[in-house]
């Protein structure tokens, strides 16, 4: 499978203060989120300037991927679209077709499996080729990379750098992104949240330690709906309880520093510590890491020599590693039953 361009596909963020209702509003339209709870994460991003650090990160991962591919022989231009604002994907497609381009791999900044994570990204690439019609290019949507070496790597890398600051010997935290429990059985029994699980084993291995906890952040939704737990915050104060005094915090659920990520850990997580004497670190995102990149080149690599997925264990026991090509259902590996 030959491709003549790249599509670095991702969620979006604001810009400018004068962009942040206009991005919140695109990202909740039908969720029946109230307005004061957008107020409420409006602040958030105000907090910054209204500015989130999300397009910056990507362009600059765009640069290295273009980059890596000259290094790797494949040079390809590289497009940048997203799914809740500028450059919107619909718009980028609507100029791949213009420029030429047939076929493009597209590689997001989800490392997952489950709805939010991948079948969201399918649904993306499927709108914005039917949004522009006749002459669209062939999308090919790369495979879920959540226990590739180059990952596992990078993470446990920052791990060690960020323990290496610390005076005591740290408690080791990961967390990625809370979902609702009935979306985390969606696809089979808690596909998400065991690729998380798995990620964290194969980190915390690689970064040298046998004891750690998994935790999320970010959660959104009204009290009476269940989803993952214990939140970041929580957790700390219960390790707090149990005498713990310096915390590694890894957002492994997470592929850069975009405003979750610093809101929710640089702030919340290392203010509540600060106040409770409890020494903490937060560890590094793959970001726009020329590692990063390469694993990005790497994935398409796979499709293009026809080789099978590298992954950082053979006989993994949590799947997904299914592609899509124009939007279509990844393979059942990708979402689907976990008996395939």
């Amino acid at each position: 499978m030959l491709f003549d361009a790249v599509l670095l596909l991702s969620f979006g963020g604001p810009e400018g203060p004068q962009e942040v209702r206009p991005f919140l509003e695109n990202v909740t339209r039908g969720r029946g989120v109230p307005p004061e709870r957008l107020d409420e994460v409006a602040e958030h991003y105000f907090h910054f300037g209204g500015v989130s650090p999300i397009n910056g990160i990507n362009r600059a991962l765009i640069t290295q991927i273009e980059q890596q591919l000259e290094l790797a022989g494949r040079p390809l231009p590289v497009f940048f679209g997203n799914r809740n604002w500028y450059p919107m994907v619909e718009d980028t497609v609507a100029d791949m077709r213009d420029k030429g381009i047939r076929r493009a791999a597209v590689f997001t900044t989800s490392a997952w499996g489950g709805y939010s994570g991948c079948t969201q990204y399918v649904e993306d690439i499927a709108r914005a080729r039917a949004a522009v019609g006749d002459g669209a290019p062939e999308l090919v949507k790369l495979r879920q990379y959540f226990d590739h070496p180059a990952l596992v790597r990078l993470y446990a890398d920052a791990v060690v750098q960020a323990v290496s600051g610390l005076r005591g010997a740290p408690r080791l935290v990961f967390t990625a992104h809370s979902i609702p429990v009935a979306a985390d059985r969606r696809h089979g029994p808690e596909l998400y949240s065991r690729q998380v699980r798995y990620l964290a084993q194969l980190v915390a291995a690689a970064a040298g330690h046998q004891d750690y906890d998994v935790v999320w952040q970010s959660r959104s939704g009204p009290p009476q709906v269940p989803w993952l737990e214990p939140d970041i915050v929580d957790h700390l104060a219960a390790l707090k309880d149990r005498g713990v005094r310096s915390v590694v915090v890894a957002p492994i659920g997470f592929v850069s520093d975009h405003l979750e990520v610093v809101w929710d850990l640089d702030n919340e997580a290392s203010v509540y510590a600060a106040e409770h004497d409890i020494e903490f670190a937060r560890a590094a995102t793959p970001g726009a890491d020329a590692a990063f990149a390469g694993l990005a080149v790497d994935l398409i690599d796979e499709l293009v020599d026809g080789r099978p997925p590298l992954r950082a264990e053979e006989g993994s026991p949590v799947p997904g590693y299914g592609f899509s090509v124009n939007g279509a259902a990844c393979s059942p590996l990708c979402c689907g039953r976990l008996d395939a």
